[in-house]
């Protein structure tokens, strides 16, 4: 009805009188409408049809939102089951995809996304009772939030990758970002709790096992999208994560169109590996290579577009992936599959050494020594990492006082409970503040993910993949992500880390997985590119920006930024030291959504429409 993809949205209303009047606001913004038994109105928004499986048996109201193997007919059937809130998860148990799963049961609401947070919501007060949206903006604008300032600080240190636990909170006081795992529970009477609705699997699995597992999943998790006779365009970098993808889709009967980027970067060989890949798939498939230099550059549009619910690194290339989609459509295309995700879940971090070094120390001792030769751990540095055995709480105390410069550097060597937290030269002592204030609070009322650091960050990086596959379907950008499905995610998890990764192969639980899927040349490869000259390039293209920005800076005006050194590092960006360059990228893209913010104070989805809503019907 007139709605992007972009434009997707939907609110979650318990069955309490009050809420009517929150229904009021969205009536007109909403394309459909579904109803608790009471008849008050329960889930109001916009989404395609075909996402949607809606089942309703007596009180029991089911919808499942997004990608899933279930057929409307089959969760009809588990609906008949259903008899309490306890008994929900048991309606899609066994299905595959990465899906919303919502529930109303006698007139109590059950909502969750996924694991990955690859589907995720949000909670606030309105009008007396918590709203549940797939959108932090729509309760944003219900309550009239304003931005968190010191959330804005903390992405300094990264917005690819924001530390845990600042990476789950909302940039919007007032406005609750409820975390992967989690599932909101509205009452009748207006109360709403979180209980917990996934737990990660232990990682006990030898290589064989779970990359078999790993197969299946993944397997599962492309034919929940694609299907024989349906073409599907899919990403092929070159790269073992997309590769994997499209010998899998191509294995379950889809027509395919592969896209290529060639960045044209010297020593860069993904175009060579995408060729051969190319060479492997069924002859008809159509291979498309793209010079990056003849596409849009980095930050086209920089300063164009709504924002999103925070700032996201999807910016950068937004307006590549739209001309892709393009010409993916002149061939009938409307998808993609995309490799993004897998990096952060085949690849367990380095700090499992830490928890391997206590249970297996002659294993550790000898991966150790192989990493510490290719990564050039200094030895004492090593040694002192491997003997920090402080928890999680003081530890992020410790990682406050680096930020605010009261410590001393973090060392070459990463075996702690997450990524490196440093602020750029150009932050603010306001900045700094602000960031070593949350990480304190932080560290006082957050548990960590698990109880040892790999498998703390393992899961943190987990959760990473699904912001990335999360920052893309906003942007309306009709990429999907199998990796990110929790199924796969779980798959993954499941094997002994010191066995998923090796200081002696590249990604061997992939590798083994896709053994006689993929031609094993293509799964030997031990090299991947980057876009580091795309960024530099982008930079260099759009500096009129970014200079007309630098004279009235947000970040400046806010107290964020020393307007100095963020000119430097904006106009001049190839004299930074490498590590700096992730910050002046997240500076940038922090910079263009308070800019987008004031733009676009109002979200475009929720304009209203001169219809009413329309019942959403069973599928």
């Amino acid at each position: 009805m007139g709605h992007s993809v972009g434009g997707r949205w939907f609110v979650v209303l318990p069955d309490h009188e009050a809420a009517s009047a929150v229904f009021e606001r969205v009536r007109n913004a909403g394309c459909q409408v579904v109803r608790h038994a009471s008849g008050r109105p329960w889930l109001a928004g916009c989404w395609e049809a075909s996402a949607a499986r809606l089942a309703e048996a007596g009180d029991v109201r089911l919808v499942v939102l997004g990608v899933s193997t279930l057929d409307t007919e089959r969760l009809r059937g588990r609906a008949r089951a259903v008899r309490a809130i306890s008994d929900v998860e048991t309606a899609v148990r066994g299905s595959a995809g990465d899906h919303f799963l919502l529930a109303s049961v006698a007139g109590r609401v059950y909502a969750r996304g996924t694991a990955s947070g690859s589907r995720r919501l949000y909670r606030a007060e309105v009008d007396g009772v918590t709203v549940v949206a797939d959108r932090a903006r729509t309760l944003a604008r219900f309550t009239g939030a304003t931005v968190d300032l010191r959330q804005v600080a903390s992405r300094l240190v990264s917005v690819a990758t924001p530390p845990f636990p600042l990476d789950q909170a909302s940039f919007f006081d007032g406005v609750r970002a409820v975390p992967p795992g989690q599932a909101v529970l509205l009452e009748r009477a207006g109360e709403a709790a979180e209980r917990r609705w996934w737990q990660p699997p232990e990682s006990e699995l030898p290589l064989a096992e779970g990359a078999e597992g790993l197969r299946e999943a993944l397997l599962a998790a492309v034919r929940a999208r694609v299907a024989p006779g349906r073409r599907w365009a899919a990403d092929l970098s070159g790269g073992m994560d997309s590769t994997s993808l499209c010998f899998l889709a191509a294995e379950a009967g889809a027509e395919l169109v592969t896209l290529t980027l060639d960045p044209g970067a010297p020593g860069d060989e993904d175009v060579a590996y995408a060729r051969r890949a190319a060479a492997g798939l069924p002859s008809d498939t159509p291979h498309l290579v793209f010079d990056a230099t003849a596409l849009p550059s980095y930050y086209t549009g920089l300063d164009e577009g709504e924002p999103e619910d925070e700032p996201t690194l999807g910016i950068r290339d937004r307006a590549q992936q739209e001309h892709l989609a393009g010409v993916a459509h002149a061939y009938g295309v409307k998808r993609r599959l995309c490799g993004q995700g897998g990096d952060q879940l085949v690849i367990p971090p380095p700090s499992y050494l830490h928890d391997l070094v206590r249970r297996e120390p002659r294993r550790a001792t000898r991966q150790l020594a192989a990493y510490a030769a290719k990564e050039r751990w200094p030895r004492t540095a090593t040694l002192r990492a491997l003997a920090d055995r402080r928890p999680f709480g003081a530890w992020l105390t410790a990682e406050a006082g680096r930020v605010t410069g009261d410590h001393g550097p973090a060392g070459d060597v990463r075996l702690g409970w997450g990524l490196a937290m440093s602020l750029p030269h150009w932050a603010t002592d306001r900045a700094r503040e602000s960031t070593a204030g949350l990480l304190r609070e932080a560290a006082t009322r957050t548990q960590p993910l698990a109880d040892t650091r790999g498998r703390h960050l393992w899961l943190y990086m987990a959760q990473q993949s699904g912001r990335v596959a999360l920052l893309y379907d906003r942007l309306g950008i009709a990429l999907d992500m199998p990796f990110c499905d929790d199924a796969v995610v779980e798959a993954c998890l499941r094997v002994r880390p010191h066995e998923a990764t090796t200081p002696w192969a590249y990604k061997p639980l992939l590798a083994t997985a896709m053994r006689g899927i993929v031609p094993q040349p293509l799964l030997d490869r031990t090299t991947k590119g980057n876009a580091t000259p795309e960024w530099h390039r982008g930079m260099r293209v759009h500096q009129r920006t970014l200079a007309g920005w630098l004279e009235d800076s947000r970040l400046v005006a806010a107290g964020l930024a020393e307007p100095r050194a963020l000119a430097r590092a904006w106009l001049s960006p190839g004299t930074l030291p490498a590590h700096e360059g992730p910050p002046a990228e997240a500076s940038v893209t922090l910079e263009s959504w308070l800019r987008a913010l004031e733009r676009h104070p109002a979200p475009r989805y929720l304009e209203e429409h001169t219809h009413e809503p329309e019942p959403a019907t069973e599928a």
